[in-house]
């Protein structure tokens, strides 16, 4: 059952509500029967034209008004005093079989007061980029707001071309961003920041709720998040190209996937966003840039907390918390079950070395799998004679070694060329292209015999080089 927003118990100036609005042709594309059945939403798919009215934007959940969102946000540094839900509304809320709250939005659901000059409306092909990677993340084990469900509209929708409308349905633990907080700090309003971090600890982070000092424990379990997230991109090469912080949600999961892509070759400066001309959110970037999100939060939270150099400790603790996550991660990806203070240098040197010959991140590390107990000539140079010697110094033999980096490093990522593939079938009409896709991202750690083209680079004429904004 989907109930109202819990939005709704803050004051008007938090969001804003939007009538229904007609949809001449709705229609399901995708439904998420997994995800339906944690959230208890399953028996919504007994009448699948309502679902998709529903889903679209053009009907209400009983007792469960639509809602846009207002905040602001630091795009690409500057400030923006407001932005919003400009072409998505929250549809309401589900809870999980634990009893945990979640958002149901709809983005592409039509204009809102937030939309500025655009229509709020989506095309086909953000939706089906978004449904993918997000689902891709989930299944890579890496905190993520959901993909429930995908509309046809019906509508013609005009960007650069006219391409089919569509709505996505995204299912995330909120909608809080660090935009958020600014929106209301930009103007002063001590009363809407203090009930906004009352609403996020409540919501998020309860355990918090009767600590000396809340703002502080809630920046600190806030940079924690997102120093884990941030490690979580890094070591499968995710570069989220708009890391602006309207979208740094406040749970710490993946929000937006517009011109987000997986590397291919590794590159530390690699940016693919073609909205980011200056690489601010490159690769490499994305750690320094979480922390500079962070400490915009810290700034809000000043109005309600006078505890300045605890926040800005937090602020500065944060580079060594998401060294120590990171390290952790890719010390599992080289198959380290200890320990040793070298290990940044042997990961960094293994970086360097794929750097230096062109070679694919993902297969990259699969393949290194495979040298864990060979005796033959080195595939990876000096590298790999120093990272075999490091493993025998463990009491683990190859074999498990082996099979501890394949739990960790993918076979299968949503590899731009294949999603742009998706995209362009689903345009003329095809779907089996994107349900195939999401089939075999769904195991992304396990071989697939009958999906091994999926597990390949791309050839020269298939490389995607710059991903767009969904907007």
């Amino acid at each position: 059952m989907i109930h109202a927003s819990s939005f709704t118990r803050l004051p008007a100036r938090f969001h804003a509500r939007i009538e229904p609005r007609p949809i001449p042709a709705p229609e399901l594309l995708a439904w998420n029967d997994t995800l339906a059945r944690e959230l208890r939403l399953e028996s919504l798919a007994d009448d699948r034209a309502g679902l998709a009215r529903l889903l679209c934007g053009a009907d209400t959940a009983a007792d469960s008004p639509l809602l846009a969102l207002v905040y602001a946000g630091h795009q690409f540094g500057h400030f923006v005093p407001q932005l919003g839900d400009g072409r998505a509304v929250l549809l309401g809320e589900a809870r999980d079989r634990n009893g945990k709250r979640y958002d149901i939005q709809l983005k592409g659901a039509g204009r809102t007061p937030y939309s500025r000059a655009g229509d709020g409306k989506s095309s086909l092909g953000p939706v089906i980029r978004e449904y993918v990677l997000s689902e891709a993340m989930h299944h890579l084990g890496i905190p993520t707001t959901r993909a429930l469900a995908a509309v046809a509209t019906g509508e013609q929708v005009y960007r650069e071309d006219v391409l089919p409308g569509a709505v996505f349905t995204r299912v995330a633990s909120s909608h809080l961003r660090v935009g958020t907080f600014e929106y209301f700090a930009a103007r002063g309003d001590v009363e809407a920041v203090r009930l906004l971090a009352e609403y996020a600890i409540e919501r998020h982070y309860p355990e918090l709720a009767d600590e000396p000092s809340p703002h502080v424990a809630f920046l600190r379990r806030v940079a924690e998040r997102q120093a884990g997230l941030v490690a979580d991109w890094m070591s499968v090469g995710f570069i989220h190209g708009v890391m602006n912080t309207d979208n740094t949600a406040i749970a710490g999961e993946t929000l937006d996937y517009g011109p987000c892509a997986f590397m291919d070759e590794y590159r530390h400066d690699r940016v693919f966003s073609s909205i980011d001309r200056y690489g601010r959110y490159a690769y490499g970037n994305q750690a320094p840039v979480a922390q500079w999100n962070l400490a915009r939060l810290a700034e809000c939270l000043l109005l309600v907390c006078d505890e300045r150099p605890a926040l800005e400790e937090v602020i500065g603790e944060f580079p060594a918390r998401y060294e120590e996550a990171y390290l952790a991660r890719m010390r599992r990806k080289l198959g380290l079950i200890t320990a040793r203070d070298d290990d940044a240098d042997l990961v960094a040197d293994w970086l360097c070395h794929l750097e230096n010959h062109d070679l694919d991140f993902t297969l990259a590390f699969r393949n290194l799998a495979t040298r864990a107990g060979a005796r033959d000539e080195s595939q990876y140079g000096e590298f790999e004679g120093r990272w075999r010697a490091r493993l025998r110094e463990q009491d683990a033999g190859p074999g498990t070694v082996t099979a501890m980096m394949n739990s960790v490093n993918p076979l299968f990522i949503a590899r731009n060329h294949r999603v742009e593939e998706a995209i362009r079938d689903a345009i003329d009409g095809d779907l089996s292209t994107f349900e195939e896709l999401n089939v075999v991202l769904s195991r992304p750690f396990e071989e697939q015999p009958r999906f091994t083209h999926y597990a390949a680079a791309p050839q020269p004429h298939e490389r995607v080089t710059q991903t767009f904004c969904g907007t």
